[in-house]
């Protein structure tokens, strides 16, 4: 009797794909929490008056970019779990994340607000979100060329 290395794999794959699915159904939960309370911060925000504060509408506006970075990983998960390419899933909710980052960036998480450690978290912000883009837009492209020649 010859064991071989497929007859041991099998089973940790099968496994695999039950717990990346069990992660997916986790993030479909987390995205109805999140929507509830998206409207849950609506409704506040209007009851009390807030809606024209620029701070509060982007707490609100924080709330949506992470509801899209849900989407997107359970995308990937489920690509994943389909087998199917998720570089594109990921550079994309890379590109929301940091969009998310950018939007919500506060001079005074940085100290006095003023000085050259603002400056390079700025500047590190859109290196990172023009590099994503960039890197977008080429994954997009090659994924494009390979699905003509398949």
């Amino acid at each position: 009797m010859q064991f071989e290395v497929p007859q041991f794999a099998e089973p940790s794959e099968d496994l695999m794909q039950w717990l990346v699915l069990g992660a997916t159904y986790f993030l479909l939960l987390l995205f109805v929490i999140g929507v509830v309370d998206l409207f849950v911060g609506l409704y506040d925000l209007l009851v009390s008056g807030n809606f024209t504060k620029p701070v509060e509408v982007i707490g609100l506006l924080d709330t949506v970019l992470l509801l899209l970075i849900i989407v997107e990983v359970h995308r990937t998960l489920l690509a994943y779990a389909r087998e199917e390419p998720v570089i594109q899933i990921v550079v994309g909710a890379a590109i929301v994340a940091v969009a998310r980052e950018i939007i919500s960036f506060r001079l005074d998480d940085f100290g006095s607000g003023e000085g050259p450690e603002v400056f390079a978290a700025a500047a590190a912000l859109g290196v990172l979100l023009v590099t994503l883009v960039v890197a977008y837009f080429i994954v997009c492209r090659v994924e494009t060329v390979a699905g003509e020649f398949t």
